[in-house]
């Protein structure tokens, strides 16, 4: 959502970090740049003349021109000035002393309410929650139906007493809804209520009344990210005439400006609570300012990355795995498969990728990355006997040109995978034989691998590829290193079981070379 106020900020400080010196008309056009990339994100006017003001008064001070390194020191305080204005840290919902605890959602229709309160749900029954959804919009035609079905994929009750499509009271029904989860034992109640096309009288009557029937511990008010300014002007109407105590987020996934998302918390003085970032129940979570303003910034946001991939792995199954990948005779086709399968429930490999340092330098690389790839290496595998998985040696071209046509590529596909699952193979005996100084790996100790990486130095150069001369396997889906685990080059920094070996950074993405695609 905000590539092209990323783009342009990016510009304004590559300019400014070839200056050594800092002068007042470096500082007014910096700010000007600034102001014309937030106001071409449709930032509202107010949000963005506060922004310049203060940026211009820090960055004109002692903090600037005192500095080491002033240029360093100008990026720091527009990050600063970024976390600010999209609420300084993130706000925790708050819970009732006696459950149950009512959320109730408001805003306009269209605005993904229906889908966030099955999103909040979930989030909260991960969270080791029990909570329970209410179906309070009885106007826009299946609005119900929509609720039970989200609720059944939450896996999440819902508490659906009127049909409605125009029938029923949602005021009745909201407040009948607390007693039933008090009897019920369901700690949370998210209540889910009806919208306008537009801000109307009568909608702000039946929300209000709902607000005195239950009096909700928390009001959230959902607004769509694609909207602009119109966002804020709605934030504002519903501010006035019902109130609310933060903000969600949704279709941040979207192509739109994103002024929305750094003016509704600067405006109305509510917080970003949450934000939905994609069209699937998982894709939600707690708004950070502090890592939205990094991704604006092109500085990546490692710790969500971490954090999704903390949810998506299990423990027992990343020490099973990782067992095994110590024993390279031990990963099979079948392991491979597996891993791949948890990347899957990541999301798209390009919004992983996207949340690496040095992303927005690599956009038109990061967008040619394909998950189809994985598609394909799994369908293959999926061809083959439980015997062929284990053991890829008793493949002959008669086996081959089955799993061809049963997975619908080509034999030279079904070749090339096996041939390089065999390279994988060599490069992870290798790895582990020498431990690479990573800490629980046999033969891991640095002077060890420091002694064995001098000796191979002359075989290493001749060769041109990776310590002990292996190369990357190149069957597998042709994605750039650094990527989370069951990708070609092994096991990811961060990642649960492991984490980052004494010295070693993070990757940056911009210094990734992308492999050709066919046609280019």
């Amino acid at each position: 959502m905000f590539e092209t106020l990323s783009d342009r900020l990016n510009s304004v400080f590559t300019s400014l970090r070839s200056k050594g010196r800092l002068t007042t008309a470096d500082i007014d056009a910096t700010c000007r740049e600034i102001r014309v990339a937030l106001l071409e994100a449709d930032v509202a006017l107010p949000v963005v003349r506060d922004f310049i003001a203060h940026v211009k008064q820090r960055a004109n001070g002692a903090e600037v021109s005192q500095a080491l390194n002033p240029a360093q020191q100008a990026v720091k305080i527009v990050n600063e000035e970024l976390i600010r204005i999209l609420g300084g840290e993130a706000r925790r919902l708050r819970f009732a002393k006696t459950p149950p605890t009512v959320i109730m959602l408001a805003g306009l229709q269209g605005s993904g309410k229906t889908s966030l309160a099955a999103k909040l749900v979930r989030w909260l029954r991960a969270e080791g929650n029990t909570p329970m959804l209410v179906a309070a919009d009885l106007q826009r035609p299946n609005a119900v139906g929509q609720l039970q079905v989200l609720g059944e994929r939450a896996g999440i009750p819902v508490f659906a007493p009127e049909p409605g499509n125009g029938v029923g009271d949602p005021v009745d029904v909201a407040r009948r809804s607390v007693d039933h989860a008090r009897r019920q034992q369901h700690d949370v109640v998210v209540i889910d209520t009806a919208g306008r096309l537009g801000i109307d009288a009568e909608m702000m009557k039946q929300a209000a009344d709902i607000r005195d029937a239950v009096g909700p511990d928390e009001i959230l008010f959902v607004v769509d990210a694609m909207i602009g300014q119109d966002a804020v002007t709605t934030a504002v109407a519903f501010l006035e005439g019902v109130g609310f105590d933060g903000v969600v987020l949704t279709k941040l996934d979207g192509d739109a400006r994103g002024g929305a998302a750094l003016s509704v918390a600067q405006v109305t003085g509510r917080q970003i609570m949450f934000a939905s970032t994609g069209e699937r129940l998982e894709d939600f979570d707690v708004f950070h300012p502090e890592r939205m303003a990094s991704r604006i910034l092109g500085m990546g946001d490692v710790l969500t990355l971490i954090e999704q991939a903390e949810k998506a792995f299990d423990a027992d199954q990343q020490a099973k795995m990782a067992a095994k990948l110590a024993d390279s005779g031990a990963f099979t086709l079948e392991d491979f498969l597996e891993q791949m399968m948890m990347i899957r429930r990541l999301g798209p490999i390009s919004n992983l990728l996207g949340m690496m340092p040095g992303a927005g330098q690599m956009r038109e690389q990061l967008n040619q990355v394909d998950d189809r790839d994985l598609d394909r290496v799994a369908a293959i595998i999926r061809s083959m006997t439980p015997q062929e998985r284990h053991d890829p040696k008793i493949l002959n071209g008669s086996r081959r040109a089955r799993i061809a046509r049963g997975s619908g590529v080509t034999v030279t596909e079904v070749n090339n995978l096996v041939d390089r699952f065999f390279q994988a193979q060599r490069m992870m005996k290798q790895l582990t034989s020498g431990g690479m100084g990573m800490p629980g790996m046999p033969g891991g100790s640095r002077k060890a691998t420091k002694a064995k990486n001098k000796k191979k130095k002359g075989k290493k150069a001749a060769k041109g590829g990776r310590p002990g001369g292996a190369r990357a396997p190149e069957g597998f889906p042709q994605t750039p290193a650094g990527l989370p685990p069951g990708m070609p080059g092994g096991m990811p920094p961060g990642m649960p079981g492991g984490g980052l070996p004494p010295g070693v950074e993070l990757p940056d993405i911009s210094k990734l070379k992308f492999p050709k695609q066919p046609g280019s």
